[in-house]
């Protein structure tokens, strides 16, 4: 019995801890500018492409580190190894540790994909590209890592954020999501929703389409080009009138729902800082007014606290 609950105590910890993984906008725009690069690695290395934009996601905070904003390092790799390049130098399981330093974040990615090339990590490549959930175990059990959680943490982030979807694309290609939008863009007497949609690739979420907000958008662009009214794009995210785009943003075509998708292992969320209602809203692809109702809360008398627990379905 004490076994039992000590799994369960476990599991339910790992997917509190990574269910929240970052706050949708820093993930959603990581993924947009670095998931052609992870494709690349894939077509060169047989490396799945969603273990790639996980790991950099999960090593790098998203983009956020030192690391990544110092040394264009996204996967915390050290410079043992023969390492000849530049480094830098920052606390890790010891002080004073050196990190490879990079030029550029291609850089980086290619170095990672060389690094699992190594014979310690040959049994990887018995598994398909197809099969993250392997990938992800077999790294732990190879040593990539030495938290316990790590390999349940890439599968959170994976599934979470729809990574697998990258596995069986070819950069620069657009997604099914796309091509629909793009369809409906034109019934609406779209003029030219060509160049939009190849420059924002449409995702998937809760039965649901999104894009990710880019540098220089603006709603009456995204309105235009995707042939949806701008007050129905408000409404549709739970925006006010004076709202503000930010890059990174999630903003959906389409009418949320009531509760997260019924697929997703995950029933409740635990709040990050800095993290708002609206923020949870939008990374399950629930109303913000269902939101409130499922967790029995008032807008008026209920302030977000880091830590609290939300139930999304």
């Amino acid at each position: 019995m004490r076994r039992i609950l000590l799994i369960i105590f476990v599991f339910a910890w790992v997917f509190c801890a990574y269910a929240q993984m970052g706050t949708n906008g820093y993930y959603w725009a990581y993924i947009d500018k670095y998931k052609d690069l992870a494709m690349e690695q894939q077509q060169k290395h047989r490396i799945p492409a969603s273990i790639t934009l996980a790991q950099g996601l999960l090593e790098s905070n998203a983009g956020r580190s030192s690391l990544a904003t110092e040394a264009n390092n996204h996967f915390g790799i050290k410079t043992p190894g023969g390492w000849t390049g530049p480094y830098i130098v920052r606390d890790d399981d010891r002080k004073g540790e050196h990190f490879r330093k990079y030029r550029t974040a291609r850089e980086s990615y290619e170095d990672h994909s060389q690094f699992l090339l190594k014979p310690r990590y040959r049994v990887l490549f018995t598994y398909k590209t197809t099969d993250y959930r392997s990938w992800a175990r077999g790294l732990k059990q190879c040593g990539y890592a030495t938290n316990p959680t790590y390999a349940e943490g890439l599968i959170r982030i994976i599934e979470m954020y729809s990574l697998y979807q990258f596995d069986t694309m070819k950069p620069g290609q657009q997604t099914s999501e796309s091509q629909i939008l793009e369809s409906q863009a034109r019934k609406r007497n779209v003029k030219d929703p060509d160049t939009f949609y190849k420059n924002h690739m449409v995702y998937a979420a809760n039965r649901n389409y999104f894009i990710i907000v880019q540098r220089d958008d603006d709603l009456a662009t995204i309105s235009r080009e995707t042939g949806v009214s701008i007050k129905r794009i408000l409404k549709y995210n739970d925006l006010d009138s004076d709202y503000t785009l930010t890059i990174g943003d999630v903003l959906y075509l389409e009418p949320k729902h009531d509760e997260a998708d019924p697929q997703l292992l995950i029933y409740k969320h635990v709040i990050e800082p800095g993290q708002s209602m609206h923020d949870i809203s939008q990374l399950y692809g629930i109303r913000l007014k269902a939101l409130y109702k499922l967790n029995k809360l008032k807008p008026e008398t209920y302030a977000p606290k880091v830590g609290d627990e939300l139930y999304v379905r």
